[in-house]
């Protein structure tokens, strides 16, 4: 069955870096886009970066472009997402997402937490 696991989130200090993992299971990874969504207490799920599936495009949120990185190494299985310049507003949990045949499939997510 399909399977994403999310790693690397943790406590990073305002204006750090850090770089999220999903490692992908039960489908073809190199045949679909993925993405990244985010989640913080009390607001709605904003998505915040999705990569085609060969990684020729990559779309970012506003609220993220120029700070975040979305790649992809389909070898590995994995999806990446690098963030640096990290402020405060950025704590939220983060999900990776992939839709197959109409059904969004999510991992159980990582927790980021940017203190000042």
């Amino acid at each position: 069955q399909v399977q994403l696991v999310e790693s690397g989130g943790g406590l990073v200090q305002l204006g750090g870096s850090v770089r999220l993992s999903c490692a992908a299971s039960g489908f073809s990874l190199r045949t679909y886009g993925m993405s990244w969504y985010r989640q913080a207490p009390g607001k709605e799920r904003e998505l915040v970066a999705s990569i085609s599936n060969l990684g020729y495009t990559r779309k970012y949120s506003d609220s993220v472009k120029g700070r975040f990185t979305i790649s992809r190494d389909n070898a590995k299985n994995t999806v990446y997402l690098q963030m640096n310049s990290l402020k405060p507003e950025d704590t939220a949990v983060y999900c990776c997402n992939v839709r197959i045949s109409y059904n969004d499939y999510w991992g159980q997510g990582t927790q980021v937490t940017v203190s000042s």
